[in-house]
C-alpha cells in the first residue's frame, strides 16, 4: 500500500478506486449506449489506463476467451473468476467489473464461496487501482465545481491524494449531484478488506497477531472474512474497558484507527461488514422502508434490537457498535451532525480535554443537559438525538463500562436473566432501596452515574421498562401532559 503522506486518511485512496472503476465499466460499453468517446467527457483519457488488467509485473492470468464485445478488460472473462461469475452473478452485469465486483464480495452463503484465485484476483484489482497516481485526476474532473467551492480542497497540492482525501471530509458540504453520489459511495468496496484502509493494517498489525484475529498476509484471508477481522478488533477494544485489569490491551494507535474507520462507517451500515452481513435478514425484516444513509439503519435497527425475532448474531453486533459509540460519540453519524454546532456552542468538546474524555458519550450528554437545565437553548435535532441516545444507555446496561466493572457481581446475584429493556437496571434500583439485599459502594456510585447520564427524570419516554409498564396509564390519567414534560 502507499504511504499515506503527511496525514493518515482512511480514506485518501478509495476515493480513487470506486471513481476509476465506474469509468472502467462506462468505457467497456458499446459504441452508442452513452458511453463518451476518446476525448470527450470526464475520464475519456484514461479509458486505456482503466480497461488494462491491474496486476503487478508479470502480467494477468491467461483468459478463456478473447476480449469482451466492448474491447476492454473484464474481470468476468478471467480465467480464475469466470466460473464463479457464471454461477453467482447476474448475466446483466458481466460486462461491468463494478457490478461484478461488488456481485462477488456480497456473497455469504457458504455454497456460493468464492474460490480463493478468484479473490486473489479481484484484491489485486483493487490494489493497482488505488496506487495508480492516474486516479486524482479523474476525481478532479467529475468534482470541478466542488472542488472550486472548498477553499481547503482547491489549495491542496496536485499528485499527493490530499485532494480526495479533503473531499471526503467535506462530504457533507458537496451539493454537485455527480461528486456527492460518487464520494458517498465510493467507500463500499474499499471496506471489504480492512487491508486497503489507508494506515490501519500499518497501525493494527500487532494488534491483529496478538488478539488472534486473522492472518494479514495475503491470500490468506479471503474477501468475506476481512469484515470479521475488523469486528474482532472492536470486540478487542469494548471488551478492555469492561475490565479492570485487561490481560490484552488495545494500542493507541490501533485505537484510534478502530474508532476512525467506525466513524467513517457510521453513515452507511453497508460500510461496516460484519454487521451489514450479520442483520441482513434483521435489516429486511423490521427497516425494510428505512432508507440507507444518514445512520438510518443503524437507528432503526437500534430501536428493534431486543424485539423477540431479533437474530442474536445481529444483536451481538449491533451491541459491539452501541459501545464504540459509548466511547466515542462521533461513531453515530447523526448524533455528530445534529449536535455539531450545540457542542462547539457550549464548549463540550473543547479541544484542550484529553481525547478520551471528550469523545465519551456520557460526557457529551451530560455536558449538553447542563446546558438545557440552565435554560441555554439547545437545537430540537440535537435534544431529539440525546432522547434516544439515553434511552440506549437506559436499556442496556452493558453499554456502561463503569456498571460492568462495578456491578458485575451484583448483577449476577440478584439480577441474572433481567438483561433486557432496562430491567436490570431496575433490578439493581429495587437492590438500593433495600428490597433486594445491600449494593456495593462502587456499585452504587456507578448506578448513580449513569442515572445522572440519563436523566430519566426529565422525559419518562428516556426509560422503556417505565414507559412500557405504564402506557396505558399515560394514556388515560396522564393524556393532557406533553411528551417530554417531567
Amino acid at each position: 500500500m502507499a504511504a499515506c503522506g503527511r496525514v493518515r486518511r482512511m480514506f485518501r485512496l478509495s476515493a480513487a478506486l470506486h471513481l476509476l472503476l465506474l469509468f472502467a465499466a462506462g468505457a467497456e460499453k458499446l459504441p452508442g449506449q452513452g458511453v463518451h468517446s476518446q476525448g470527450q467527457g470526464p475520464g475519456a483519457n484514461f479509458v486505456s489506463f482503466v480497461g488494462q488488467p491491474p496486476f503487478p509485473a508479470g502480467g494477468p492470468p491467461a483468459r478463456r476467451g478473447g476480449a469482451g464485445a466492448g474491447g476492454g478488460w473484464k474481470l468476468a472473462e478471467e480465467e480464475s473468476c469466470r466460473e464463479d461469475v457464471t454461477r453467482v452473478c447476474p448475466k446483466h452485469t458481466w460486462s461491468n467489473n463494478l457490478a461484478v465486483l461488488e456481485c462477488l464480495q456480497d456473497v455469504r452463503e457458504p455454497e456460493n464461496e468464492i474460490s480463493s484465485d478468484c479473490n486473489h484476483l479481484l484484491w489485486n484489482y483493487k490494489l493497482n487501482l488505488t496506487t495508480d497516481p492516474k486516479f486524482e485526476s479523474v476525481a478532479r474532473e467529475v468534482c470541478k465545481s466542488t472542488i472550486t467551492e472548498i477553499k481547503e480542497c482547491a489549495d491542496e497540492p496536485v499528485g499527493k491524494g490530499y485532494m480526495v482525501s479533503c473531499l471526503v471530509d467535506h462530504r457533507g458540504n458537496i451539493t454537485e449531484y455527480q461528486c456527492h453520489q460518487y464520494i458517498t459511495k465510493m467507500t463500499a468496496i474499499i471496506f471489504s478488506d480492512y487491508r486497503l484502509i489507508c494506515g490501519f493494517m500499518d497501525d493494527c498489525k500487532n494488534d491483529i497477531n496478538i488478539l488472534k484475529c486473522g492472518s494479514i498476509r495475503l491470500g490468506e484471508k479471503d474477501a468475506h472474512s476481512q469484515g470479521e477481522v475488523v469486528s474482532c478488533l472492536e470486540k478487542g477494544l469494548v471488551k478492555e474497558a469492561e475490565e479492570r485489569e485487561p490481560k490484552i490491551q488495545v494500542s493507541e494507535l490501533c485505537k484510534k484507527a478502530i474508532l476512525r474507520v467506525a466513524e467513517l462507517s457510521s453513515d452507511d451500515f453497508h460500510l461496516d461488514r460484519h454487521l451489514y452481513f450479520a442483520c441482513r435478514d434483521d435489516r429486511e425484516r423490521f427497516c425494510e422502508n428505512t432508507q440507507a444513509g444518514e445512520g438510518r439503519v443503524y437507528k432503526c435497527l437500534f430501536n428493534h434490537k431486543f424485539e423477540e425475532s431479533m437474530s442474536e448474531k445481529c444483536r451481538e453486533a449491533l451491541t459491539t457498535r452501541q459501545k464504540l459509540i459509548a466511547q466515542d460519540y462521533k461513531v453515530s453519524y447523526s448524533l455528530a451532525k445534529s449536535c455539531k454546532s450545540d457542542l462547539k456552542k457550549y464548549r463540550c468538546n473543547v479541544e484542550n480535554l484529553p481525547r478520551s474524555r471528550e469523545a465519551r458519550l456520557s460526557y457529551l450528554l451530560m455536558c449538553l443537559e447542563s446546558a438545557v437545565h440552565r435554560g441555554r437553548q439547545v437545537s430540537s435535532e440535537c435534544q431529539g438525538e440525546m432522547l434516544d441516545y439515553r434511552r440506549m444507555l437506559m436499556e442496556d446496561f452493558s453499554l456502561s463500562p463503569e456498571i460492568i466493572l462495578s456491578c458485575r457481581g451484583e448483577i449476577e446475584h440478584h439480577c441474572s436473566g433481567l438483561h433486557r429493556k432496562g430491567r436490570t437496571l431496575h433490578c439493581l434500583m429495587k437492590v438500593v432501596r433495600g428490597e433486594k439485599g445491600n449494593l456495593g459502594m462502587n456499585c452504587q456510585q456507578a448506578l448513580q452515574t449513569l442515572i445522572q447520564e440519563t436523566d430519566p427524570g426529565a422525559d419518562y419516554r428516556i426509560d422503556r421498562a417505565l414507559n412500557e409498564a405504564c402506557e396505558s396509564v399515560i394514556q388515560t390519567a396522564c393524556k393532557h401532559i406533553r411528551s417530554g414534560d417531567p
